[in-house]
């Protein structure tokens, strides 16, 4: 659908959604349908949409999306109840007036084609008239007005062989009118959303293959009050046939103490002015309505509710992963450092690759320190010499099988050779052999073997995670929670959008982009991206953003969208390693002209910066909030977003669980979070989990509000169980040493929020999500109760 078939209603309803004016979002769409990407319109569109942000424009963005779907949706209905010859005034009025997809599925139901059913064939059959009337007049005995149209009465072959067969036909006709009333389906829907209740049993026999789920062998929790992890675990354990999920429409298993109608059978009726009053009819009467309920209008609203909940739990799992992808893609960069970088194996050996400054390889080698080979003064004399040879400042260790042990020969060099001065970083595996495995690690390093691509990653990765992380299908970074069990296309989408926003919101050089970085940059495709390549490789770094205009097929358009977003420093104009977009350079040089100076004395100017009014330079194209924004950049150009690169220590004396003590305080990194806490790497091979509980003295509805992946936190051991590999951790480290509150055996009705990571292996599936995390979801232990009932599996 076009901005132009766009109706007003739509406009409008977004603004009310999102706080802003009509005329924002009508700017904003068009931007968006004349081939903007949101970076572009958030950065360079200020004046069109009234700064909208990204996030108020990813949204506005999807909700786009849906009501354009609604209203094609909308349409199609309108033509084909038209074409049946039904459309009047009055439905016509309802269909336009449906808000949502499931309200204007609710009106179109009864004039969807179907198969014939059982009150169709009874229509046919001539028992409309008997449904009528006795709906109409409950003081007609049922049983002879129903004679009257049996085929012997009749004379007639209508396959109504008696008075029964004839009610069963007006029960039919009864129960589809009473199914198919919008206004009363809508109103039961809402009221069992309300009040219903998910039910979980497990299968018969069972108990042993599906001990995992263990938490929902008996177990119920309202609709509205049910976490989106919770629900993906149930649906999960259903799907694998270990659990029999029933959706209840009360709150509690009373039906038994009150056999008599229910609330929602007392609705259906009064609508259609059923009543029990001893007429002739009335029983009849109760009984279809009760008939309705239960075969046909409770079955409706189950699989209804059931894609709700399904929804309601995608869509939390989503924003979870993307808020995660998010901060790991903006982790702190170690910058333009030569880096070594080791992928601890045991068997196998310690892949080790160096990367210059601008990540480069210039070496690789493997090492056997570990068993069975245990040559360790080996490896340290040729790590000493590649350190040594190549100038290497940090080294960059990744976290899967023997990653403390190679963080100890690491930290034996650095002991023995202080000269060096190197750095030591433990850095995350996750996704670092999907690299490897890839086409695009093939093109990239076609004459090293895949096992150590895995090391150059790694190197590159502290170096600029973003930079290195685009190169990864976002999906086998591992940092969400049932990923697998959510729709491909929502999660793809969320995910797209949050590397595009990350990399815009950075910026890239130009220079030394790699071609799935310069995929992500706003206007340039894959296509683009291996043109600007090709065209870098055959005449030389870029020395301005306008010759990016020789590119072969980047027309004026992704010059455009993309231009503001590339850096060129060092070129020939100062401006093009800024993100002050190329068309308002003169903006620049008026400003320039305003100081009397030159551009290159200007930048970095605050004190003239600062003492210049931005009202003065506005002029017809560039407002207020573009100048502005033009004198921030040239007080600091090109400046990252991202946090300053720290490191955590880890505890020399912790290496495994065995070395943990209840009590101990210990620095550490945030790997991942989900809705139940954070995930904490404490350099002992599995992750501690720090339930959502246990990160403030507050109230936390949302552990992100605490934490975030990347943080570098100190944390409490609270609980260590070393068999099931699994650690219980606090940020709480004022108060006494305590597990978890509430944490202590089962409670039903999901007061718990357990589960378990499922990763799959240290890499490409999770991130650091070793031990504890690769294991089922399931198994007893106080401090693993808020991961079992979670069954959380990033892959």
């Amino acid at each position: 659908m076009t901005a132009t078939a766009t109706p007003a209603s739509v406009f409008l309803r977004i603004a009310e959604e999102i706080g802003v004016a009509e005329r924002q979002v009508r700017s904003a769409v068009e931007l968006i349908d004349g081939g903007s990407t949101v970076p572009f319109i958030a950065r360079y569109r200020k004046e069109a949409t009234g700064a909208l942000d990204d996030a108020q424009l990813r949204t506005l963005e999807e909700r786009l999306r849906y009501l354009r779907e609604l209203e094609e949706r909308r349409a199609a209905v309108l033509e084909s109840v038209k074409s049946q010859g039904k459309l009047d005034d009055a439905l016509a009025a309802q269909i336009m007036a449906a808000d949502s997809k499931a309200r204007l599925e609710d009106i179109y139901l009864p004039y969807k084609p179907k198969r014939r059913t059982k009150a169709q064939i009874a229509r046919e059959a001539g028992l409309e008239p008997l449904a009528d009337g006795l709906l109409g007049d409950p003081n007609t005995d049922p049983q002879a007005a129903a004679a009257v149209f049996a085929d012997a009465a009749t004379g007639a072959e209508n396959g109504v062989a008696d008075a029964q067969a004839a009610l069963d036909g007006a029960r039919a006709i009864l129960v589809e009118r009473f199914g198919e009333d919008a206004d009363l389906i809508g109103t039961l829907r809402e009221r069992m959303w309300g009040q219903g209740r998910l039910v979980a049993k497990v299968r018969d026999g069972k108990q042993e293959a599906g001990a995992k789920f263990a938490d929902y062998f008996d177990f119920s929790e309202p609709f509205t009050k049910l976490p989106s992890h919770r629900i993906l675990a149930m649906f999960r354990g259903e799907k694998e046939e270990m659990l029999e999920l029933t959706l209840e429409p009360h709150a509690s298993d009373d039906t038994a103490e009150h056999p008599g109608p229910s609330d929602y059978e007392a609705m259906i009726a009064a609508k259609f002015g059923v009543d029990d009053k001893g007429r002739p009819a009335d029983r009849w009467l109760g009984d279809t309505v009760r008939w309705a309920w239960r075969t046909r209008i409770l079955v409706h609203l189950g699989i209804d509710l059931r894609t709700r909940l399904r929804q309601a739990a995608e869509d939390e799992a989503v924003r979870v992963f993307a808020a995660n992808l998010r901060d790991l893609l903006l982790a702190a960069p170690a910058g333009t450092r030569a880096t070594m970088g080791l992928d601890p194996g045991l068997r196998t050996g310690v892949k080790v690759a160096v990367v210059d400054a601008t990540g480069k390889v210039v070496a690789t080698d493997t090492i056997y320190p570990h068993v069975p080979a245990k040559r360790w003064d080996e490896a340290l004399v040729s790590l000493h010499r590649i350190a040594v040879q190549h100038d290497v400042d940090l080294i960059a260790i990744g976290n899967g099988t023997a990653s403390r042990e190679t963080d100890k020969l690491a930290a034996e060099l650095l002991a023995k050779a202080p000269d060096l001065k190197l750095t030591k970083v433990m850095v995350s595996e996750a996704g670092a052999s999907v690299y490897s495995a890839s086409a695009y690690a093939s093109q990239e390093l076609p004459s090293l073997d895949v096992s150590l691509r895995g090391a150059v990653s790694i190197a590159r990765r502290l170096q600029d995670p973003l930079a290195e992380l685009v190169k990864i299908d976002p999906k086998s970074i591992g940092v969400g929670q049932y990923q697998h069990d959510i729709s491909e296309v929502k999660l793809s989408r969320s995910l797209d959008a949050v590397v595009e926003d990350c990399v815009n919101g950075v910026g890239v050089d130009l220079n030394t982009a790699s071609v799935p970085l310069l995929t992500r940059v706003s206007g340039i495709g894959s296509a683009l991206a291996a043109n600007i390549v090709a065209h870098r490789d055959a005449n030389g770094p870029f020395r301005s953003r306008t010759a990016l205009k020789s590119v072969s097929k980047l027309g004026p358009k992704a010059f455009e969208q993309c231009a503001g977003f590339l850096r060129i420093p060092g070129g020939d104009d100062p401006l093009d390693s800024s993100s002050v977009h190329p068309e308002a350079y003169p903006v620049v040089r008026r400003i320039v002209a305003a100081t009397g100076g030159e551009l290159a004395t200007l930048i970095g100017n605050t004190k003239v910066l600062r003492s210049l009014a931005p009202q003065q330079f506005v002029d017809d194209t560039f407002g207020l909030p573009t100048v502005t924004d033009i004198l921030a950049e040239l007080d600091k150009p090109g400046r990252d977003p991202r946090p300053a690169f720290k490191t955590a220590t880890f505890n020399d004396a912790v290496h495994t669980l065995a070395d943990l003590e209840v009590g101990m305080v210990l620095e550490g990194v945030v790997t991942n979070v989900a809705a139940f806490g954070a995930f904490i790497d404490i350099g002992v091979h599995c992750d501690g989990l720090a339930h959502v509980s246990q990160l403030s003295r507050t109230f936390v509805k949302d552990p992100r509000e605490v934490v975030k992946s990347g943080d570098i936190v100190r944390a409490k051991v609270l609980e260590v169980d070393i068999p099931r590999k699994r650690i219980s951790l606090t940020l709480r480290l004022e108060e006494e040493t305590a597990p978890p509150r509430g944490d202590r055996g089962q409670q039903r009705g999901g007061q718990q929020q357990r589960g378990q990571q499922r990763g799959g292996g240290q890499r490409g599936g999770g991130q650091q999500q070793r031990g504890q995390q690769r294991q089922d979801a399931g198994g007893g232990g106080a401090m693993a109760d808020a991961l079992r009932k979670a069954g959380y599996r990033p892959k």
